[in-house]
């Protein structure tokens, strides 16, 4: 399958670029800065230097490489936790704006499917934008896969410290998001299964 993953260079993206690979899935990884295209080249897949804003470049990009799949593992978030809210603006727009464009891309690149990172819990403030980003997957026929709080190397609980509940994994999450590929349309929560999630890549179901 060939797939379009925006995200490649995240805390899952560049987990999850190495995983499809191995399981021999053709990859473009998306990422802003040129500087990331080493290190997705590294991993086996295709660099794409996109901005998920430029939606013209955007729909280009993908119907050139013309996925099976669209895999949106955007986020516009801090490396020091303390500054979150000072980017809530800024990731709100990622699952607005770039949620559409990426949806918008990918029905011009006539992909087959479509699935995009979500969050197994309601910020402050954040959950008009959460709405508007999982109604436009469902709509456009996708699977929102809804993350606990990433913990393990590279998140924000790196070591020590466990994130409040639902929480997951950072590695058991790609490794789980694997399984939801071929899923029919619908809701499909991953987290540890000790807090509200139901824990067992299970969610609310085909749409």
């Amino acid at each position: 399958m060939r797939v379009f993953l925006a995200g490649a260079t995240g805390v899952i993206g560049r987990r999850l670029v190495p995983l499809l690979v191995a399981a021999g899935h053709d990859v473009a990884g998306m990422a802003r800065s040129a500087d990331k295209a080493e290190d997705i080249a590294r991993q086996g897949a295709l660099p794409v230097i996109c901005d998920v804003f430029n939606a013209e470049t955007l729909a280009e990009a993908m119907t050139s490489y013309r996925p099976d799949l669209v895999m949106h593992q955007l986020t516009d978030l801090p490396d020091d936790m303390d500054l979150i809210a000072q980017f809530a603006a800024r990731n709100n727009r990622i699952r607005t704006v770039g949620t559409r464009n990426l949806v918008a891309a990918a029905e011009r690149a006539q992909a087959k499917r479509f699935v995009a990172q979500s969050i197994a819990w309601t910020p402050p403030g954040g959950g008009q934008a959460i709405a508007e980003h999982e109604e436009a997957v469902l709509d456009a026929g996708g699977v929102v896969v809804r993350y606990g709080a990433f913990y393990g190397p590279g998140t924000y609980y790196g070591t020590g410290e466990l994130p409040p509940v639902p929480r997951v994994h950072v590695d058991d999450a790609a490794r789980r998001t694997m399984s939801v590929l071929a899923d029919p349309s619908g809701i499909v929560v991953i987290d540890d299964g000790d807090g509200d999630g139901d824990g067992d890549g299970a969610g609310a179901g085909p749409r």
